[in-house]
C-alpha cells in the first residue's frame, strides 16, 4: 500500500549480524573448508608430479629386486613374469647377458626397437665405473619423451656380468591425472558441504542457550523474577545460568526487603508524626495554660522528633556507606575502654529488667575510628536488647588471641533461622522474629555495622541458632600502645606496664 506521497514503503529486511556468534561459527567453519580445498588444489597442481616421480622411482627399484630373483631363481618362467611386470607398470626391461639379450616393452610409447638404446648404453656405462651394484639416474631432453628413470643393476648370478636395465616413465598420463581432478572436485564439494552442516549444528548448539539466558534475561529486567535460567549444553553456560539464577533469587529478596522496609518506615514514621501533631494540637487545645503538663506534652514531641531523627540518620548512614562518601578519623585507641563506654550507656536499661555483663580483656589498643566503632558496638548491643526474649539477658565479652581482638555480643533470646542467617547483614533486612514480636526497627542497623567493619578491614560474623540466642562478633588486629610523654622513672614504668598489657 502506497503512503501519502505514492511511494511504495520499502519492507523490513533483517540484516545479517555479523558479529554474532552464529554467523561467526558458519563463517569459520566455511572459510576454513574453503582453506582446506585450496590447499588441495594448491598440493595436486604443484605436487602431484614430484610425488608421482618419487613414488614411481621407489616402485621401478622394488620391481626391478623382484625381476633380479625371479632372474635367477626360475629362468623360465622370467619372460612371463618379465612381460606382466612391464605392461603392468608400463616400463621398458632389458637383460643384457652374454648368450642372450631380452627386452621387454611394456612403456605406451611407440619408439622402435633402439628407442632407450642411448639410455641403456649411458647408465651401463655409469655401473661399469660405479662401485656399487645398482646406479639411477633421472632424464628430461626434449625428444617428447618427457622425465624417466634409468636403473641399472648387476645381477648376482652364476652369468657373470649379466645388467638388468629399467627404463620408466616418471610422469603420470593425462587418464589418470584427469581422474584425479574429477575426484578432487567431487571431494571439494562434499568437504563444503558437510562444513556447512556441521558449521550451522554447531552455531545453532552454541546460540540456543545464549539465547535462551537473553531472554530470560530480558524477563528480569522487566521485574519477572519468576524466570530461570537454563544453561544446558556447556560448562560455561551452565555455569552462567547458575550466577544469574541466583543474581534472579538476591534480587527477588532485595525487592522484597525494599517493599518491607517502604511498608515498616512508612509505618514507623507515620506513628511518631501522628504522635507530635496530636499532642502539638493537645498543647494548643487544652494544655498550653498548664505549665506541668504543657512540659509533659512536650516532652513526649521532642522524644517523638528524636525517634524520627534516628531513622533519618539511619538510612542517611547507609546510603554515604555504600557511596564510600563516610569521613573517617583514624587513631589508635583501646578498644576495651570503648566496650565499656557502650556498656554503661545501657545500664540504664536495668531498671526495665534487662542484665546486661561486661567481660573485659586487657587493653587492646587498634587502628580505626573510635566513634564509629562505638557506633558498631552501641547498634550490636541494642540489636541484642531487642532480640534478648524473655531472659532479657545480654553479655557483651571481648577477648585477645595473638596480635587480635575479637568483640562478641551474645543474647539469649528468639535466635535467627538458619535459612536467614546469610542476610542479617543486608540493608532493609528484618527477621522473621522481628515481625511476629512486633519489634521496632527499619533494618538498618547490621547493614550500617556491615558498612563500617568493611571500611576498618575487620572480620566479622555471626553464630545463632534458633530459640537459643546469636552471638555477633567481629575481630580487629591490635598495635602498639600509644607513647607518652613523660619524665625519669614515670616513663620506665609506663613502658613496663606497656610490654605486660601488649604480652597479656
Amino acid at each position: 500500500m502506497a503512503d501519502h506521497t505514492g511511494k511504495r514503503p520499502k519492507a523490513n529486511r533483517k540484516r545479517i549480524d555479523t558479529s554474532s556468534i552464529k554467523t561467526t561459527t558458519l563463517l569459520s567453519f566455511v572459510v576454513f573448508a574453503l582453506f582446506l580445498v585450496m590447499v588441495l588444489w594448491g598440493l595436486s597442481n604443484f605436487f602431484l608430479n614430484r610425488f608421482y616421480e618419487r613414488a614411481r622411482s621407489q616402485e621401478v627399484i622394488r620391481t626391478a629386486e623382484t625381476l633380479e630373483t625371479q632372474y635367477m631363481q626360475d629362468r623360465s618362467s622370467f619372460s612371463t613374469f618379465a612381460i606382466q611386470a612391464a605392461g603392468t607398470n608400463g616400463i621398458y626391461i632389458r637383460i643384457d647377458a652374454e648368450d642372450e639379450k631380452l627386452i621387454f616393452d611394456g612403456t605406451r610409447e611407440v619408439q622402435g626397437s633402439d628407442a632407450f638404446e642411448s639410455d641403456v648404453a649411458r647408465i651401463e656405462g655409469l655401473l661399469a665405473v660405479s662401485s656399487s651394484d645398482s646406479v639411477n639416474e633421472s632424464r628430461r631432453d626434449s625428444s617428447g619423451m618427457g622425465s624417466r628413470l634409468i636403473y641399472a643393476s648387476y645381477i648376482n648370478s652364476d652369468s657373470s656380468g649379466s645388467i638388468l636395465c629399467i627404463i620408466a616413465p616418471l610422469y603420470p598420463d593425462q587418464v589418470t591425472v584427469r581422474i584425479l581432478r574429477d575426484m578432487l572436485i567431487y571431494i571439494s564439494f562434499i568437504v563444503l558441504f558437510v562444513s556447512f552442516l556441521l558449521a550451522f549444528a554447531l552455531s545453532v548448539r552454541l546460540t540456543s542457550p545464549i539465547e535462551n539466558l537473553t531472554h530470560a534475561a530480558t524477563e528480569l529486567s522487566k521485574g519477572n523474577h519468576d524466570v530461570h535460567f537454563d544453561g544446558a549444553g556447556f560448562t560455561e553456560t551452565k555455569e552462567l545460568a547458575r550466577a544469574l539464577n541466583k543474581a534472579s533469587y538476591e534480587m527477588e529478596k532485595t525487592d522484597f526487603y525494599q517493599r518491607e522496609i517502604i511498608a515498616n518506615v512508612s509505618h514507623d514514621l507515620k506513628t511518631p508524626l501522628t504522635m507530635i501533631r496530636s499532642y502539638a494540637e493537645k498543647i494548643i487545645d487544652i494544655t498550653g495554660d498548664n505549665p506541668e503538663k504543657r512540659n509533659a506534652d512536650l516532652n513526649v514531641i521532642i522524644s517523638e522528633t528524636e525517634r524520627l531523627n534516628k531513622m533519618v540518620t539511619d538510612m542517611l548512614s547507609v546510603s554515604n556507606l555504600q557511596s564510600n562518601n563516610v569521613e573517617m578519623h583514624m587513631e589508635t585507641f583501646d578498644l576495651v575502654q570503648a566496650a565499656q563506654s557502650v556498656y554503661e550507656s545501657f545500664l540504664v536499661l536495668e531498671s526495665d529488667g534487662f542484665e546486661i555483663h561486661f567481660y573485659p580483656c586487657k587493653p587492646a589498643y587498634v587502628v580505626g575510628d573510635r566513634s564509629r566503632m562505638i557506633q558498631v558496638m552501641t547498634n550490636l548491643v541494642s540489636n541484642a536488647v531487642k532480640y534478648s526474649g524473655d531472659n532479657k539477658y545480654v553479655e557483651i565479652r571481648l577477648s585477645r588471641s595473638s596480635k587480635k581482638v575479637t568483640f562478641h555480643c551474645i543474647d539469649h533470646g528468639v535466635g535467627i533461622p538458619s535459612d536467614e542467617i546469610g542476610h542479617v547483614w543486608d540493608k532493609y533486612y528484618r527477621t522473621s522474629a522481628n515481625h511476629e514480636r512486633g519489634i521496632e526497627g527499619t533494618g538498618l542497623g547490621l547493614a550500617i555495622v556491615k558498612g563500617i567493619l568493611n571500611l576498618h578491614s575487620a572480620k566479622y560474623g555471626v553464630e545463632s541458632e534458633e530459640g537459643k540466642g546469636s552471638d555477633f562478633w567481629f575481630e580487629m588486629e591490635t598495635v602498639k600502645k600509644p607513647a607518652t610523654k613523660k619524665t625519669g622513672s614515670d616513663d620506665a614504668g609506663d613502658a613496663e606496664d606497656t610490654d605486660n598489657q601488649e604480652n597479656g
